[in-house]
């Protein structure tokens, strides 16, 4: 996919463009933004604009500001088959990015180029950095090989080491997560919040609700797996090393785990933007400022339940739950203890 095919390019992917348009690219960037996924799209076309070898130029001139997305480097890649366009995600069991894992990119950012004009280092959920692994990483963003673009991707910039923060141009690819109450999380959510205002209020309403949530994410999770699993060069390749498939076979587990932390973090975080519509409701009749406005009447019967402290609360219930969730605790402990906790 080329820049001008991004489907929200947004105000990020036009900075970043008019850099490339004053030849002014930075060495190291950081990506952040809802979705791991729109971010390594946009990764994988700036990879592919720099080195593409029929670039499309501003005016028909000067510096490069799109890919022609078709020729052989584009293909590789997009095929992530590029010898000079290293892409680093979490493998270990832990699913952190370790120290050895930087070691040999650093190997590799540092030679020159094979067949391409930069090379391009892209770290995948830059946030699972551990500390080894971010200090070591730390002297190449001070002292950058020269024709080297590094590309640092993160949903959560804020468990990102602020020594490494402050050697990256910060770009946001901004995004809420509301749901189109039309799609299956959308209609996952309906049902959800309609069972919220049908269920009294007693211990067994509450696992009821817990059975709902943990079963979606359930689905969730062998979505991720299915979809991933399709795309991973283990079903395109028919024979390989040994080594190269536990390679892969560690990097799809890391990746599956990586994309269904952040689907869930989504589906809690659309909650959390209901139960916002429901503290709003305790306040004012007004629904003008409603997330989910389709749910306005489900959403007015929770609010006629709770005092605006309760339904404050509740969203902070909400943030501690991913707080913890992101901490590596047990998932099904952490989500019946906040379900419990929740003034519904």
């Amino acid at each position: 996919m080329s820049f001008v095919n991004l489907p929200d390019r947004g105000q990020a992917v036009e900075l970043l463009q008019r850099s490339l348009s004053r030849g002014r690219l930075g060495h190291t960037y950081l990506f952040s933004g809802p979705s791991l996924d729109d971010l390594g799209a946009v990764a994988r076309t700036l990879a592919k604009t720099i080195n593409c070898l029929n670039q499309t130029k501003h005016d028909g001139a000067g510096a490069a500001i799109d890919s022609c997305d078709s020729c052989a480097s584009c293909c590789k890649i997009d095929g992530e088959r590029h010898p000079d366009v290293q892409w680093l995600r979490p493998e270990s069991k832990s699913r952190v990015i370790t120290i050895d894992q930087i070691r040999e990119l650093l190997q590799t950012i540092n030679l020159k180029p094979t067949e391409a004009s930069y090379k391009l280092a892209v770290i995948v959920a830059a946030d699972r950095l551990n500390v080894q692994a971010a200090n070591a990483f730390l002297k190449t963003l001070e002292e950058p090989p020269s024709r080297s673009v590094m590309i640092l991707l993160t949903t959560d910039p804020q468990r990102i080491l602020e020594t490494i923060l402050s050697r990256c141009l910060r770009l946001t690819f901004a995004g809420e997560t509301k749901f189109d109450l039309e799609s299956s999380n959308g209609t996952w959510l309906r049902a959800f919040c309609q069972k919220i205002s049908e269920v009294s209020q007693g211990l067994l309403a509450r696992y009821q609700l817990l059975g709902m949530l943990l079963q979606r994410l359930a689905e969730l999770k062998e979505e991720t797996e299915r979809t991933l699993a399709a795309n991973s060069p283990l079903e395109k390749h028919d024979e390989i090393e040994p080594k190269l498939r536990e390679k892969w076979e560690s990097e799809l587990a890391a990746a599956v785990e990586a994309e269904y932390r952040r689907r869930r973090g989504e589906l809690l975080l659309a909650l959390q933007w209901w139960l916002r519509d429901v503290w709003l409701l305790t306040k004012t009749s007004s629904q003008e400022l409603l997330a989910y406005p389709a749910l306005a009447e489900v959403s007015k019967v929770i609010a006629l339940r709770a005092s605006p402290a309760s339904a404050a609360n509740n969203l902070h219930v909400l943030d501690h739950l991913q707080w913890q969730l992101g901490s590596n605790v047990q998932e099904a402990l952490a989500l019946e203890v906040g379900l419990l906790r929740l003034k519904l």
